[in-house]
């Protein structure tokens, strides 16, 4: 916590290698963001480049108490709903979607089956019910960084998270 402070101190100052320390820690996590979110490598990789742009023209608005990481994966998620709504079209998660820990004593064919059948089950949810799936168990956000990231109370965050899990339960059965 203390080093993200620093490295939002340093942001706010605008230093140039803040900026690139910034764009190396989190790069990665947030081009896996878009790719979890059903977009495509190039539309992710356009995606990511678009929201450290953002990042940088809108630093201005990074509070102080406010973490780094989930005020980055606001914008992530921002630009993720404009492009869907500007495509009018459901998401269809693709190979992006990485799913950990499967099952404990099943074959690979089985454990393929079911990572392929959860990830069709979380392509079909509504983009508020995915993207609160991809921040806390795929991006692993904490329920205080999720709600931050997309704006809304950590009970809200907590509802959504639930509903989805409950209606990946029944699909899933």
């Amino acid at each position: 916590m203390e080093l993200e402070r620093d490295l939002t101190n340093r942001l706010l100052a605008g230093e140039r290698a803040a900026a690139e320390e910034l764009v190396d820690k989190y790069y990665e996590e947030i081009f896996l963001f878009f790719r979890r979110m059903g977009h495509s490598r190039p539309a992710s990789e356009d995606l990511t480049q678009e929201c450290f742009i953002q990042v940088w023209q809108h630093l201005g608005q990074l509070k102080y108490a406010r973490a780094a990481r989930s005020w980055i994966f606001g914008i992530a998620g921002n630009l993720s709903r404009s492009y869907w709504r500007k495509q009018r079209r459901y998401v269809s998660v693709d190979s992006g979607l990485s799913l950990i820990d499967p099952k404990q004593g099943t074959s690979q064919t089985e454990e393929a089956e079911e990572l392929s059948k959860l990830k069709k089950v979380i392509s079909a949810l509504p983009f508020k019910l995915r993207e609160v799936i991809v921040l806390h168990y795929l991006q692993q956000l904490t329920i205080m960084e999720g709600a931050e990231a997309i704006g809304i109370r950590e009970g809200t965050f907590k509802y959504r998270l639930n509903k989805a899990l409950n209606v990946l339960r029944k699909k899933m059965t």
